[in-house]
């Protein structure tokens, strides 16, 4: 298990959060192109079902400005009838008004308590704070250095230029003249260096940085920089010139001109590119997008479908006991993957954003029942308090389909239901293009009660695993070692098809490999048959000298017995089948340094053009499988019998089960919802 930073508290972002796009942007100077999009809600073009994507933003010209008449209302209520959110919110900013020292907490939660209440003592304490900011800022600079803000190639400066413009705009009235001129005065360079990394500067000197990130809407490091820029751009819009730059920056230039396209692109289906370890940043987007509505009325969530997609993404990436998530990419925080403060979040901001989507209720239910059915952490008080009572009624998650797929992050999710006991797998195939991302095409997930085949990466001490060898699809060796994948290529996803009991999915993952000479050919093909069965179908071309490894990550040691493997966890039993490929053996992911746990089942055959062929099933639900050729024949313990026939070269089968012959095309069909 990791956890970096603060122990078990640790923010996310500890480990620099890198992308391999975007990594020398200039940024741009306040101007931009409009956006402009087509109809659609799956992650294409504005979000046709949301009337409020077309609502043109007005601009409050008194202070309080940001967030508090759209909302002061509901949460005074909130305080007054002593709910249990706004109870733990006001005993968490009493005690730190108090004196006491909590971790990641920020100013701007006393001075919302201050706006609520009208109680002097939390401007108070909320100005004495940021005031400290600006002054230790002024005597780095006044040194020759630069201040804290800058630190990690900007990465805090949301949250710390967020609570300048917070505290700045909701306790205006207790700043003094000088605080005013003096906090703009930093802030106003803070962004401006965001947005200018070659000509940064600070007082008398430049300070140039790397501009990490400054143009890539996929990287959570943009979501700090919009927040900042956002919050300074209303706070100080008629006090100073710079207000309208940076709103214009970050409306125009960065969200409807950068943002929204990139997402319209890249990420149909909702998610993130950079895995679930840092891919649940968004919910600082989400934030972003509630902030700017509750102020100008406009629903810039709305300009891109990927916002109400990621609602359903993230619920098909909880596993059915709900307290944890596909731990895909890197996990730096805690490599388990266990539900935290940060999802339940994420999960509550889309809600408020899309509060009739037929997902919201679905998804307060899940919120009611998850492990995290409270904010853990005092620093994430703020967001139970903020995002309750929102008169969204809890509905059965079983209104949801139990299959889905997100093409922008290349994930299949499927599950046999709802129930905490169901059984969930994954599939990836699609673009690798962040640094955060794994070398995890082709790897399949399984989970009920517990993980049976997993990524490695929640066994390791770092969460941050990249490699092929740990996780479980065919890795190809050349001299020994293993030929990675390769950033900046995009997989595809060939065949999707579900019937009522059953998925397939197809997919080519040779260009993972990007080219290389060894390699010719990497397919994968799955049919799960619900609840308890597996049919993985590879198509694997390598150069004479290479070995094809098929393997398996696993918490728990396999036993094999000639060709069945055999893995027990959480009460289940996973029995692994090879009915084509070649001889099994066991790697302990202890001998390697990283890991603190786990195994890997893998099959070595040698290199050439070979079809691999397993029947994965759960606690005997397969009796017995066979194959003749690429013909694969599954008899169920429930009586049923599957015959699937593969092609030999190229994606696609024809499958007789329950009664019907069905054909599994080479085509992506539309999950029902």
């Amino acid at each position: 298990m990791t956890r970096t930073r603060g122990g078990a508290f640790a923010i996310l972002f500890v480990v620099a959060a890198c992308g391999t796009n975007g990594q020398n942007g200039n940024g741009g100077d306040g101007s931009g192109p409009p956006y402009s999009g087509s109809g659609g809600t799956g992650g294409t073009g504005s979000d046709g079902g949301d009337d409020g994507a077309n609502v043109d933003p007005t601009y409050p010209t008194q202070h309080p400005r940001i967030y508090i008449a759209a909302n002061q209302a509901r949460l005074q209520a909130a305080l007054t009838a002593h709910s249990p959110a706004a109870v733990r919110f006001q005993q968490v900013v009493d005690n730190y008004v108090n004196g006491a020292d909590l971790w990641g907490f920020r100013a701007w939660n006393a001075a919302l308590l201050g706006q609520l209440t009208g109680a002097p003592k939390y401007c108070t304490k909320a100005v004495s704070v940021v005031d400290q900011q600006v002054s230790a800022a002024e005597s780095a600079i006044a040194a020759g250095q630069q201040p804290v803000v800058a630190n990690d190639s900007y990465l805090d400066v949301g949250d710390d230029i967020g609570d300048v413009a917070l505290v700045y705009d909701w306790c205006f009235d207790s700043l003094t003249a000088s605080q005013r001129t003096r906090w703009l005065a930093y802030a106003n360079q803070a962004v401006w260096n965001v947005w200018h990394p070659t000509a940064a500067k600070w007082g008398s000197h430049t300070m140039p940085w790397s501009g990490w990130a400054t143009d890539d809407p996929s990287d959570n490091y943009y979501y700090s920089f919009l927040r900042a820029t956002m919050l300074l751009g209303l706070a100080e819009k008629g006090e100073d010139p710079a207000g309208d730059t940076w709103i214009a920056q970050f409306r125009q230039t960065k969200v409807l001109g950068e943002l929204v396209p990139t997402f319209d692109a890249d990420l149909q289906g909702g998610g993130s590119r950079e895995g679930t370890g840092y891919g649940v940043a968004m919910r600082n987007l989400w934030s972003i997008y509630d902030f700017w509505k509750s102020t100008t009325g406009e629903k810039l969530a709305s300009k891109t479908g990927h916002t109400r997609a990621s609602l359903r993404s993230m619920i098909h990436q909880i596993v059915p006991t709900l307290d944890r998530f596909a731990p895909t990419g890197d996990q730096s925080r805690d490599s388990t993957a266990s539900m935290f403060d940060y999802q339940r979040n994420y999960l509550q901001a889309l809600v408020t954003l899309y509060p009739t989507d037929a997902a919201a209720g679905p998804a307060q239910t899940l919120l009611a029942q998850c492990s995290v059915a409270a904010m853990g952490q005092s620093f994430m008080a703020v967001d139970d308090f903020l995002y309750e009572n929102r008169d969204v009624a809890q509905a059965p998650l079983t209104s949801l389909g139990t299959s889905y797929y997100a093409p922008g992050i290349g994930e299949v999710y499927a599950r046999s239901g709802w129930d905490a006991h169901a059984t969930w797998i994954n599939m990836i195939a699609g673009a690798y293009t962040q640094s955060h991302a794994h070398q995890d095409q082709g790897s399949l997930m399984i989970y009920k009660d517990g993980w049976l085949a997993y990524d490695a990466v929640v066994d390791s001490h770092s969460g941050l695993t990249q490699a092929t060898t740990a996780h479980s699809l065919v890795r190809i060796d050349n001299g020994g070692s293993p030929i990675p994948q390769v950033a900046s290529t995009e997989s595809k996803l060939l065949g999707l098809h579900a019937g009522s009991a059953w998925l397939y999915a197809a997919a080519d993952l040779t260009p993972a490999y990007n080219g290389s000479s060894k390699i010719q050919k990497v397919n994968r093909e799955i049919v799960y048959l619900q609840p308890n069965a597996i049919v993985v179908y590879d198509r694997v071309q390598s150069s004479s000298g290479t070995s094809q490894v098929w393997q398996l990550a696993t918490p728990r040691q396999p036993s094999i017995s000639g060709s069945t493997a055999t893995i027990s966890n959480a009460g289940h039993a996973l029995a692994v089948q090879r009915l084509q490929g070649g001889a099994y053996s066991v790697h302990n992911m202890t001998s390697e340094s990283d890991y603190g746990g786990g195994y890997r089942l893998d099959e070595t055959s040698a290199g050439g053009n070979n079809r691999l062929i397993h029947v994965l099933s759960i606690d005997g639900a397969v009796t017995s499988a066979s194959a003749a050729g690429d013909t694969v024949v599954v008899h169920l313990s429930g009586g049923q019998t599957a015959t699937i026939a593969f092609n030999h070269d190229a994606a696609g089968a024809t499958m007789a089960y329950l009664g019907t012959n069905v054909d599994l095309s080479a085509t992506v069909d539309t999950l029902a919802p």
